[in-house]
């Protein structure tokens, strides 16, 4: 048995070093190995409570040679106070002995993977030649999503930015002029969602949330990545969408309303795992809607990736068990 676990706070993880590509290089090969069966995730556990919400998330990759999972609690804002909602850890073990060796921050890997399953998906699935991408919601994820899509389609010009905070939106827009884009900040979503090739949805759950995002009013070629499930989107407009696709059919099968409840009206028909493999059927590319809660075996992806950069760059702090 190890007596050492190496520990990776989120610092550790963001010194690591790990680009937009190596991200999403890593998501399209943990899939493909899925699809062969070289990795198996199982569907995320849930369990809500009155004032939180805890998750767990297990895959093993024999390609890899490590087994994880994520350890995931979101508090209200209630219980909050002000505090990081959002708290996971990743335990990593190996995959032949067992043995527990390392445990990384989970905040960091998870706003990591979540940018890259959005790209790997805009990879198989975008229009050709985009030039304009849409944020809604400016926090962490957008700054993410900025860094992965500029990197996939630098074909990209504009960036349209809608926010309930205007703080956030100013931080994601001078982010965006440091990358020579032209940030361009809206109070008005339909607007938005007309104007962008590329649509990434990002508005977290609340009480009083509606839907508020109309799927009518894409171009006839676009790309929506919903890292919120999709609630954020009409379900009575979800229709307009050619293609809808997934992470993983396993464990989601349609998109979800503003209560976070699974719709019965529209149901995925392909995931990440049929567009790495190539056994998709279609190569359609107009509306299409990538809707995902985040999958276990692009966590372990990640983390795998994290733990070879940080050995090779000497970062982690060393720990008995």
């Amino acid at each position: 048995m190890n007596a050492e676990l190496l520990y990776l706070s989120g610092e550790d993880i963001k010194n690591s070093r790990i680009s937009s590509r190596q991200a999403r290089d890593a998501i399209v090969a943990a899939f493909r190995d899925y699809a062969v069966g070289k990795a198996v995730a199982l569907p995320k556990i849930s369990i809500d409570t009155p004032s939180s919400w805890f998750s767990s998330m297990i895959s093993v990759s024999q390609a890899y040679g490590i087994a994880a999972t994520k350890w995931v609690a979101i508090a209200s804002d209630k219980e909050s106070m002000g505090r990081t909602r959002v708290n996971g850890l990743i335990c990593v073990s190996d995959y032949k002995t067992g043995s527990p060796f390392a445990v990384l921050d989970g905040n960091y890997i998870t706003l990591i993977r979540t940018a890259a399953t959005s790209a790997a998906a805009a990879s198989y699935l975008a229009p050709e030649l985009p030039e304009s991408i849409g944020l809604v919601g400016c926090g962490l994820q957008a700054l993410s999503h900025l860094d992965a899509f500029v990197d996939l389609l630098p074909s990209l010009r504009k960036v349209y930015l809608f926010s309930r905070s205007s703080r956030s939106a100013e931080a994601v827009a001078a982010a965006a002029a440091e990358k020579h884009r032209e940030p361009i900040i809206t109070a008005d979503p339909d607007m938005l969602v007309r104007k962008s090739d590329i649509v990434i949805s990002m508005i977290p759950g609340a009480s009083d949330l509606e839907s508020f995002l109309d799927a009518r009013l894409l171009k006839s070629s676009s790309f929506v990545s919903a890292i919120d499930g999709g609630r954020s989107w009409r379900s009575d407009t979800l229709t307009s969408f050619d293609r809808l696709v997934t992470d993983s059919l396993e464990q989601s099968l349609s998109p979800v309303d503003a209560a976070g409840r699974p719709l019965k009206h529209i149901v995925f028909n392909e995931d990440l795992r049929h567009l790495t493999s190539g056994s998709s059927e279609s190569h359609l590319r107009k509306r299409t809607l990538f809707a995902f809660r985040g999958f276990a075996v692009a966590d372990l992806a990640l983390a795998d990736l994290a733990l070879r950069q940080a050995r090779a760059l000497g970062i982690g702090t060393t720990l008995p068990r």
